[in-house]
């Protein structure tokens, strides 16, 4: 918004901020940042909040669950500055990644059927390069998962990956069950597990020789993802009743410029 709108009583920083529990540094980040509009100032120099205001926070705050830090204070800012429809393209490509990952842990959950069982450490003889059921190089095996080979590198260094050598010319050798890790390594971290949180799982995974050990962490994966929509909804309301008192006070007013 170009003007600073007002509407209602006024409001002392101090008390926005503790209705959330914030400080009122805080609150004036969050203003300097764009995310609330900005705030008159009284004659001593102080600034002047709003319902308004409070409507913005409250629409931050309740944004940020389900679309994280950084996107929602790119939402609040388009929505600041009149921008509401790229303010909905974000929010779009939000709720996108939400169903891409719901796709992903439905993946994770098939690979995880898929799994055969395979022998961890010790598998017998190195595969000639190239031969061997599902055997593959680094190269080829970063391309698929559209990953770098440098990825694949830090994941065999974190123990979570381990690819065998070719005898002739020591490359890396990803059998089957050096696919079958990476592939879930590289699946959970698109569910925002962290390499440090993989590790044992796929330590157990090997031991097991099944997916049981997982089930919990597919659980989890579950419940975060529905956690995730509905506060999408949550914040999708909040957002929606601030749009509708600035659209309310820009018909209307009273509105001043800073």
């Amino acid at each position: 918004m170009g003007q600073n709108l007002k509407s209602g009583g006024r409001i002392r920083p101090v008390d926005l901020a503790r209705e959330h529990g914030l400080s009122t540094q805080a609150v004036r980040n969050y203003e300097e940042a764009g995310i609330l509009p900005a705030a008159d100032r009284t004659p001593h120099g102080y600034r002047a909040y709003t319902p308004l205001h409070a409507g913005a926070l409250r629409a931050f705050l309740a944004l940020v669950p389900g679309h994280g830090h950084r996107t929602a204070t790119s939402i609040m800012r388009a929505v600041n500055r009149d921008a509401v429809d790229e303010a909905l393209h974000l929010i779009d490509e939000s709720h996108a990644q939400l169903l891409d990952d719901r796709q992903t842990l439905r993946a994770v959950e098939r690979a995880l059927k898929d799994l055969d069982g395979a022998a961890g450490p010790g598998r017998g003889p190195v595969p000639a390069a190239g031969s061997g059921r599902g055997s593959t190089f680094i190269g080829p095996l970063a391309g698929k998962l559209g990953i770098r080979p440098a990825t694949l590198r830090k994941w065999e260094r974190a123990g979570l990956v381990h690819p065998l050598r070719d005898p002739g010319t020591g490359y890396r050798v990803y059998d089957e069950a050096a696919v079958r890790d990476a592939r879930l390594t590289h699946q959970l971290r698109r569910g925002g597990y962290l390499l440090e949180q993989i590790a044992p799982l796929i330590a157990q995974v090997r031991a097991a020789g099944g997916p049981e050990p997982l089930e919990a962490t597919l659980r989890d994966w579950h419940s975060r993802l529905s956690a995730r929509g509905r506060a999408m909804l949550s914040g999708a309301a909040e957002l929606e009743a601030y749009l509708r008192e600035t659209e309310s006070l820009i018909r209307t007013g009273p509105m001043s410029f800073s």
